[in-house]
């Protein structure tokens, strides 16, 4: 049964990298006063002014209006950790204090599976809710953490990516598994749940200082033979751990070097973080197609320092911009964006809407490599879709009475925004929210 609808509204997607200037490149950004997007059994057929596509649509297709509402590609965070909802916003500490403080201990409670099923499902209804359509998320050490979550996304067919945390020391021992095990039971999700509906699974190690040189070479025969999965780690968050990892490593010459020894470092790996590394890490990191998840709430929350995106940029290092929960304490692409601007402004290099919105759609599906199926409005991508409000606040609908122009709006919603803005979210065009 062929399934057509259109939503009309204003209407933003982008279709390449804007670009760092106040004006993006020309060709990169769609935006249409008075748009239309028309679907077909869950994917994109066109896209463009509504005054001339509406004309071309048969006569029973339903219109779905949102006069003043902004309909852009659903937001997409390339690196949280699901199981850490619940500790989001706890009183801060730095990154190793964190974790024994706060994540380890929360982690050891989705030893049941039924504390896990009630954080995934908890997390996937956050997660619409701020109209986020796809992620990149860190399970804990145990198997049925990964099932618990893809369990909980399946009925809304979420395009999601989720792995298995490798962890075998430095860390309590019911986190703990071994270099055996965590290369077992990953080879099992993979087999389970990689590419069952929209999902993938990724390999998982949490990073490098508790995972053993043996459990790092399973991580290589992991990527090695499932080509092409995602890989996701952290890097050189905080100077404590850079520290540790040296202590940990003596041989290597920085800590990408660990990760770069064991044959990490290859497209689709996403390192989060990377505050405490310099041009010739970057230079690698890029010349291996490796990428960073840049997480300006967490970044900021526990104190770590302050990215440099724009050196980053520089030498080709690819970047996704990411909540980081529960050490960023919000889910919310609007406080990511914002926390992201000020983190721009103290390293003179100001994040324009054009980019913060690139970034939280395309640019984020391209670093994941599934800019083929979400992101943009181009024909053929899945419709995953958030409709915002651009005065869903009082202060939100006092600065459009200004009617602001399109960079001003996206600034608008940018710093003063929050999940009241998020009047809809649509999954391969179906509402799940709002």
């Amino acid at each position: 049964m062929n399934e057509r609808h259109a939503l009309r509204g204003m209407i933003l997607h982008f279709t390449d990298d804007p670009g760092v200037d106040d004006t993006p490149r020309d060709g990169s950004c769609h935006f249409y006063p008075d748009g239309l997007v028309v679907i077909e059994n869950g994917l994109i057929v066109r896209c463009g002014s509504a005054a001339e596509l509406l004309t071309t649509l048969p006569d029973d297709t339903a219109v779905s209006h949102y006069p003043g509402q902004l309909i852009m590609p659903g937001f997409i965070d390339p690196h949280l950790h699901y199981s850490q909802l619940d500790i989001m916003a706890s009183y801060g500490r730095q990154l190793l204090d964190w974790l024994q403080t706060y994540t380890f201990p929360e982690e050891s409670r989705l030893n049941q599976r039924a504390y896990a099923d009630d954080i995934a499902r908890a997390f996937i209804e956050q997660m619409l809710a701020n109209g986020v359509t796809s992620a990149l998320a860190f399970c804990t050490s145990h198997p049925h953490s990964v099932d618990a979550l893809f369990e909980a996304a399946a009925p809304f067919d979420l395009r999601l990516l989720a792995g298995k945390v490798m962890m075998d020391r430095h860390a309590p021992p019911a986190l703990c598994d071994t270099a055996e095990r965590g290369e077992r039971d990953s080879r099992a999700l993979i087999e389970r749940w990689h590419g069952r509906g929209r999902f993938e699974v990724a390999i998982t190690p949490r990073f490098a200082p508790t995972s053993s040189p043996a459990q790092l070479a399973a991580t290589q025969r992991l990527a090695d033979d499932y080509p092409g999965l995602v890989i996701q780690t952290h890097l050189a968050e905080n100077r404590n751990e850079v520290a540790w990892v040296g202590e940990l490593f003596p041989a290597e010459r920085d800590y990408l070097a660990v990760y770069e020894r064991f044959g990490l470092v290859r497209p689709r790996a996403i390192f989060a973080h990377g505050i405490h590394i310099d041009d010739e890490v970057r230079a690698r990191l890029a010349d291996a197609g490796g990428a960073i998840a840049f997480c300006p709430s967490s970044n900021l929350f526990l104190g770590s320092g302050l990215f440099d995106w724009h050196a980053a940029r520089r030498r080709g290092v690819s970047v996704a911009i990411a909540s980081d929960i529960g050490g960023g304490p919000g889910l919310s692409p609007f406080t990511t964006l914002a926390d992201a601007y000020k983190v721009s402004q103290l390293t003179d290099q100001p994040l324009t809407p054009w980019q913060a919105f690139y970034a939280h759609t395309l640019g984020n599906a391209r670093t994941l490599g599934i800019d083929g199926f979400v992101g943009s409005f181009e024909p053929g991508r899945e419709a995953d879709i958030v409709i915002l409000d651009p005065a869903a606040t009082p202060m939100l609908a006092r600065k459009e009475r200004r009617a602001p122009a399109p960079a001003e709006r996206l600034f608008n919603l940018m710093m003063l925004g929050d999940e009241r803005c998020v009047t809809a979210t649509r999954i391969k065009g179906r509402k799940v929210f709002g």
